[in-house]
Parts: C-alpha cells; sequence; structure tokens
C-alpha cells in the first residue's frame, strides 16, 4: 500500500459518498394528518421516474408512508438549513413540526402529503417498489410531479457531510457540449 494512504474507518465512508441533498419529506398519515421528517439518505435512481429513500421504522414518518405509500420531498436551500436541522432533532410522534417551526404547507396535485411551500422544489411520489424496505430501509419512489420555484438560485442544494457539517453546491461547470454520449440528459 501506497505511504499517500491511510486507512478509514469503515463506519464514516457514508461520509465520502454523500448520498444525495438534505431533504424534508412530507408525510400524511391516513387520518390527514401532516408530518416532516429531515432526510439525507436518498439518491436518484433513474433519469426522469425513480428515486430512493431511507426511511426506517424508528422515523414517525415511517407508518404514514407504509399505510398511504405516498410522500413529498422538499428539497430546502441554505436559507432554511438550521430550521431543517431542527426538524430532524424532533419527533412527528408528539410535536406538530408545521406549526413549531412556521412551514406552509400547499396542497398538492397528486398525493395527500403537502407541499413545503418554504423549499425551492418539491417532488411527489408515490411508492414504486418497497421489498428493500425490510432488510436496508430502502424505498423506491416514483416520481408523480415535481415543482420548482424559478426565481431560487441555482444549485441551491445543500448536502450533510455525514459529521454535522454541510455544504452547498459550489461553482457550476458546463460541459454539456462533451456529454455526447448522453446529448438527451444534457438539453433543457
Amino acid at each position: 500500500m501506497s505511504d499517500r494512504f491511510t486507512e478509514y474507518p469503515l463506519d464514516k465512508v457514508h461520509r465520502l459518498f454523500e448520498p444525495g441533498p438534505v431533504v424534508l419529506v412530507s408525510t400524511a398519515d391516513e387520518q390527514g394528518r401532516a408530518n416532516l421528517m429531515t432526510n439525507g439518505f436518498n439518491m436518484t435512481v433513474r433519469h426522469s421516474s425513480t428515486i430512493a429513500l431511507v426511511v426506517g421504522p424508528w422515523d414517525h414518518s415511517f407508518s404514514a408512508l407504509r399505510a398511504t405509500g405516498e410522500c413529498v420531498i422538499g428539497l430546502p436551500g441554505r436559507d432554511i438549513l438550521e430550521t431543517v436541522v431542527d426538524i430532524g432533532n424532533v419527533s412527528g410522534a408528539d410535536t406538530d413540526k408545521w406549526e413549531r417551526f412556521g412551514l406552509t404547507p400547499a396542497p398538492a396535485a397528486t398525493v395527500r402529503a403537502p407541499l413545503v411551500s418554504e423549499c425551492f422544489a418539491n417532488v411527489e411520489c408515490t411508492v414504486a417498489d418497497d421489498r428493500l424496505v425490510g432488510d436496508y430501509d430502502l424505498w423506491l419512489l416514483r416520481i408523480e410531479k415535481a415543482w420548482i420555484d424559478p426565481a431560487a438560485p441555482a444549485a441551491s442544494e445543500v448536502h450533510h457531510r455525514g459529521d454535522g457539517t454541510f455544504s452547498t453546491n459550489g461553482d457550476l461547470i458546463d460541459l454539456r457540449r462533451r456529454m455526447t454520449k448522453w446529448e438527451a440528459l444534457t438539453r433543457d
């Protein structure tokens, strides 16, 4: 092994990969009670139709997602990051997070869970596949509808570094012309 490298702890490897942006997951239970949770373990699975999200039985939102098969993924910007972290420190089992943190639910078009008005983007989802939930707490979600605030700054996502620190997207590097094999993905 090269002198350049030192061993890295296996329980911290997730910090190297950073799974995706920090998001707010909005759910509504069968009685229509809405809840929010903070989530940092998510990823795209297919370019236009599927995303994956880790939600386990330790999360209050788990039972609503299991019962209804629906949620909204809200992408918050830096401007509400401290609120997003605070949401993650409180259980929806005994707290109305919408009221406590002053966030505004807005009606979704295809699911019962509300959009998060303070987020720069919201994605309405239904459960496409829950076969990995038992072993990995991993839900595959079908994107039903997506919304974005065109006035929001480009690349507003915030990423958790896995250790309580966060980063925002940096400089935008445009290499669309070089991606000749993937031209269909580079067109707006």
